[in-house]
């Protein structure tokens, strides 16, 4: 029982929890076992909170028992990345500069998480202060792919991925400059949004790129992303970069179906250098929207080529302003790869990050009236490659990663990430489906509909 307790999906448990057929202190303790058994081979892991999640547990079911049921995440175990300061607890950053450091204060994803009765059972690896693609931490060790340990889990959310794939929580959040959330969505092969640019708070979210990064939710299903992103999203006054902007019912918002909704099959770029097996299983994964009633449409995507520079002139120039000092400092206590990508900050003048912005302004509008004027949404591989050897690693695997994510950070549209399909070898292929601002339940709806006409979702990982 305990090991099909952590296969199921959130939103499956929480129906369990609810109707008082498996207790919130069943389920910490099954993904807690779980935890100590995997893990020394995952990685997952940089603290596990195993005291304070039992005691949190324990007091949700008393809660429930009571006839408090707070709503869909109560009791139910999940994870955040390491990058989201939890009070009073251990917070590194994936980092040796702040192995020690301990926050006063949650971070508001995490802070909304626990006022809906989640249970946190710890911190979760990344590649260091976020700053990559691989998961491939010098400090904290490489995160490893449950379907294949010598393979890397994508980065930078690395643990996320990993953990909610092996069941060792049933969701996790994560950030995403580049594509950090849907990279190791897709490798692990889960499910993981990235929402619009300020739908989520990022107070108490050690920065990467100010105005590229993202927090959102990775879990084993559409709904569950639906679930945990009801909960984080909103506006936070202490947030300058959170938005005001309404909230709608992303759950309920699943069940429309994608009848006669438009589909922008990209005729450039995202389909550019991607394996073959990871390009057939993305048309095949098209064709099953097109036999659920969607309409597709070949897209020309105004300046999508200059894109990815465009996120390396604003990314590496913020970075490197949030590391400067540190960097000057303590150069030896970082990991070989990052003090290189931050240096490269500094060859960038104030007049291209400047035209950078300013070309990102001009893609904004022209997609606005020129995209998605015509489609709802758009589908893509989420990467063009599948997750490769940790021992390869290399800033090539890098490039191949963000390459269909990062300009959609440049965007700051919403995108998900979803299983469509396996490599012959057992890797997950990642479906990648992008809509308008602030239009999140769309881009939900069209990967849910997706999700429960395929089977890819169901598959696990061996243990």
């Amino acid at each position: 029982m305990e090991s099909e307790l952590t296969r199921l999906t959130l939103a499956e448990a929480s129906s369990l929890v609810r109707h008082k057929k498996v207790s919130p202190l069943e389920l910490t303790e099954a993904c807690l076992r779980g935890i100590e058994e995997s893990d020394s081979q995952l990685n997952a892991f940089i603290t596990v909170a195993a005291d304070e999640a039992v005691m949190s547990a324990g007091r949700a079911g008393e809660e429930i028992a009571k006839g408090d049921h707070r709503g869909p995440l109560h009791g139910i175990p999940v994870a955040v990345k390491d990058l989201l300061d939890r009070a009073g607890a251990r917070t590194t950053y994936g980092s040796k500069i702040f192995a020690e450091h301990v926050p006063s204060a949650d971070a508001a994803a995490v802070e909304r998480l626990l006022k809906e009765g989640a249970v946190l059972l710890g911190k979760l690896n990344l590649h260091e202060f976020a700053f990559g693609a691989t998961g491939i931490n010098a400090h904290h060790g490489a995160c490893r792919n449950p379907w294949d340990t010598e393979r890397i889990t994508g980065g930078s959310s690395s643990g996320s991925g990993a953990a909610v794939a092996a069941g060792q929580c049933f969701a996790a959040l994560g950030t995403d400059t580049g594509g950090s959330i849907r990279i190791p969505a897709s490798v692990c092969g889960v499910a993981g949004i990235k929402p619009t640019y300020g739908r989520v708070s990022r107070r108490g979210v050690l920065p990467l790129s100010w105005s590229l990064d993202h927090v959102g939710p990775l879990a084993r299903s559409v709904e569950d992303c639906a679930i945990m992103l009801q909960a984080i999203a909103g506006d936070d006054p202490a947030d300058a970069s959170s938005s005001a902007e309404s909230v709608p019912d992303y759950r309920a918002a699943l069940s429309g179906g994608v009848r006669g909704l438009r589909v922008g099959v990209p005729s450039e770029f995202f389909f550019d250098g991607a394996d073959p097996e990871v390009g057939n299983a993305v048309r095949a994964a098209i064709d099953v929207l097109s036999g659920l009633g969607a309409t597709m449409h070949d897209v020309s995507l105004p300046h999508i080529a200059q894109a990815p520079a465009a996120v390396t002139a604003i990314m590496l120039p913020e970075a490197l302003s949030i590391h400067q000092q540190r960097l000057a400092e303590r150069p030896g206590d970082y990991g070989d790869d990052v003090p290189y990508r931050l240096e490269l900050g500094a060859t960038f003048t104030a007049l291209d990050y400047v035209t950078s912005q300013r070309f990102r302004e001009m893609i904004v509008a022209e997609w606005r009236r020129d995209v998605f004027d015509k489609v709802d949404v758009l589908a893509t591989p989420a990467t063009p490659v599948t997750a490769g050897r940790i021992d390869k690693g290399d800033l090539q695997t890098t490039f191949s990663l963000i390459h269909n994510t990062n300009p959609l950070n440049l965007l700051g549209i919403p995108a998900i990430s979803v299983p469509c399909g396996f490599t012959s070898s057992g890797l997950p292929i990642g479906l990648q489906l992008a809509g308008r601002w602030w239009d999140e339940a769309t881009v939900l709806r069209a990967a849910h509909a997706y999700e429960r006409a395929t089977e890819w979702h169901k598959r696990h990982p061996p243990r």
